[in-house]
């Protein structure tokens, strides 16, 4: 999965879990500063990612993002290293 189809992915979760309008999405925006995501929020956002991972995303993942982007690259680091794994 490329990062953008990571980024379009995330960014349906969003928009269906948290109601975040689509122009708010941006790989720049802050998720608790811009997008209002609390850490209760993150743990449902961490639970929904699943499907997308196929694995359970480990919180300490979670622990140092603070944008969009930065949910993006964690994620796609999570697939590289999961695939080179296999």
């Amino acid at each position: 999965m490329t990062k953008h189809e990571l980024f379009e992915r995330l960014s349906a979760i969003l928009q269906e879990t948290f109601d975040i309008e689509p122009a708010r999405i941006v790989p720049e925006a802050r998720l608790h500063d811009d997008l209002d995501i609390d850490s209760i929020d993150a743990i449902d956002l961490l639970v929904r990612l699943k499907p997308v991972t196929g694995q359970r995303v480990p919180p300490e993942v979670f622990r140092s993002v603070r944008t969009i982007q930065d949910v993006v690259d964690a994620l796609y680091g999570l697939l590289g290293s999961d695939s080179a794994a296999a």
